[in-house]
This record gives structure tokens, sequence and C-alpha cells, in this order.
């Protein structure tokens, strides 16, 4: 099968620049966190690939540590571009982390030069590149001084093994730290990861206000809260589901009756505006001024395409918000 991408990839996305930089991202971001590793089918992972790109998501995301096994959502991804997507590098934007456990010993962890340094290097091979377009430090190590961490980020843009720096999972305060050590080596931060949902709303205690002030971008990750906010867990926990596989990080006891109790009344809000739950959930973490791409998982072709759809109808009105944020609340 010899891929073309559609002459079509462009006409209905949404790009937002990143931050003050002159970097776009498309408004739906695809992340290979699940359902691109080994023990998935590789098939299916391509074809997600090519929806994908096919919709205008240009941005593919990744961590040295996807999978399982650690590392394998890369040569997937990796052998996808070598096989159908070289003529397009260009015309992607291609990211990838280190900071969680990747290999044995006392430099497969953590935010130390030496440990982002080795991983991204190790990225780059499974994944046939000469460069990312963004490398995060995937979390705030306590036991590396954030000097170390962002000058490692600043030693590898100007190395040219990746273009731009950004960080994951770091709290307000490490965040405004690495924002002045940044600006002061000369690489300003671009952007920063952060999960964000309807049910996790920990960005908007801090760190959303030090991001708005110093002109950092935004990308949300787990906004579906790994799928509770579907109507994938109305009827129980469906086989195959993440809930149901042993390798995924959502629990069977994490989907509370709470949850599916607000999740269903969310539901209910989403059908009067002819949406899904999970393109109102969308919906609602872009209209987040300071969410510049929301970073969406998928299992199928047919839910990405699903996922986009949401554009055709993601601003939501002041009565809804205040709907939303009663349920939320209650």
């Amino acid at each position: 099968m010899i891929y073309k991408a559609s002459d079509r990839r462009y006409k209905n996305m949404i790009y937002n620049n990143i931050g003050k930089s002159g970097l776009k991202l498309p408004a739906v971001s695809l992340g290979l966190w699940h359902n691109f590793g080994s023990v998935d089918t590789f098939e299916n992972a391509k074809l997600m690939v090519f929806k994908a790109f096919d919709l205008g998501i240009t941005h593919f995301d990744l961590a040295n540590n996807y999978g399982p096994i650690p590392g394998s959502a890369e040569s997937t991804f990796g052998k996808i571009l070598k096989e159908h997507l070289q003529a397009y590098r260009d015309e992607m934007v291609i990211s990838t982390k280190a900071g969680y456990l990747m290999w044995d010993g006392p430099y497969g962890d953590g935010s130390s030069r030496k440990y982002l340094i080795s991983s991204l290097d190790q990225s780059l091979k499974r994944m046939g590149l000469d460069y990312v377009d963004i490398f995060y430090s995937h979390r705030h190590d306590p036991n590396t001084p954030i000097e170390e961490t962002m000058m490692a980020l600043d030693q590898i843009v100007r190395s040219g093994k990746a273009l731009y720096a950004g960080i994951s999972n770091y709290g307000a305060e490490a965040t405004k730290e690495s924002i002045k050590i940044l600006n002061d080596l000369g690489t300003p931060l671009l952007i920063h990861q952060h999960k964000y949902s309807m049910f996790a709303r920990v960005l908007e205690e801090g760190t959303e206000k030090v991001l708005q002030k110093n002109d950092v971008g935004c990308i949300a990750f787990s906004p579906l809260a790994q799928g509770i906010l579907t109507d994938k867990y109305f009827k129980g926990i469906p086989q195959g589901s993440r809930a149901e596989k042993t390798t995924g990080f959502l629990q069977k006891e994490q989907i509370t009756n709470n949850l599916l109790q607000k999740a269903e009344q969310l539901n209910r809000i989403a059908q009067m505006r002819g949406q899904s739950l999970a393109q109102l959930a969308l919906a609602w973490v872009l209209k987040n001024p300071v969410v510049d791409s929301v970073l969406i998982g998928a299992s199928s072709s047919e839910q990405i395409e699903q996922n986009v759809d949401m554009l055709k109808n993601h601003i939501l009105s002041l009565e809804e918000e205040e709907q939303i944020e009663k349920i939320l609340k209650d």
C-alpha cells in the first residue's frame, strides 16, 4: 500500500501559535501513549496515523517509554515514517520525552543531563530521525537540580537534536523556575504538556497563570480522563477497553459511581448540542485560553475522525459552561 495524503488535509483543522513562537500546532494532536506498542496491531497503528494526517493532525506526540514494551511506540512510528511518510516529514511536528524509568541502573531514570541526552539519542535511532521538533523533560525530578535539567534542554536544542524545548508534569513553581532559567540561557520554553480535563483541573491551580504571564504554550493530555469522559463505561467495562487491559494506566476502581453519574449528566448536555460526550469534553478543554492544542489518544481511525469533528461545534455558550460547572462542583 502506497500512502498519499489527502489533498484536503488542511481545509478544516484549526492551527494555533504556541506561546509567543512562530510554531503552530493543530487544535487536535495525536498521542501515541496507548495502542502503538509492540503488543498492539501494527496495521491499525498505521491506519490511525494516516487518518490523523489526512484530517490535518500534523503533531504526533511520543515518549521514550511509550509501549509496551518501552520504546516500541517510537519504533512503530519510525517504521510508519520510513515506509510511508518520509515525503511529509517537513509537514509534521514530532515530539518525544524522557523522565520516567526506561532502562536499568542509575542512568535510566530521572532528569539528569546524562539521562535526557542518552535517551533522546536512543529515541532518534528508534524513529529514524535526525531531530525531533519538540523534546520534553517528562517530569520534574526532585533528585536533579532544575538548573541541570534546563541546561540539558538548552544543549539539546543548540545541538540540533530538537528544535524546541518543553516540559511536562511540572508544578507551578517548577514551571516558573524553568522558564526563568531557559530564558537566561537563550532557549525559551516553548510549551508545557499538562494533564487537563473536566475531571482533572490541577492546571488551574497556579500553573495556568504562570504560562499566561510568560507567554508559554500549553497542550493538554488525557482530556477524556482516559475514556471516563465518553459513553464507553456507562454499561460496565467493555472488553478491550483501557480499564480492562492489565497493561493500561486506567484501573477499574478509578471508574467510580460518582464520576459515572457526572459523565451521564454531561452526556445529556452533549446530546443537546448534537455531540458525543467525548466531543463536548474536548471542546471544554479547548475553551481555556491557555490551551493551544488538545492531545487525544485513540484505538481506531473512527475515534480520531469523531474527535476532530468536534471542531465543527467547539464553542460553548455561557449557559452551557455554567451547567457544566454546576455538574462538576456538585
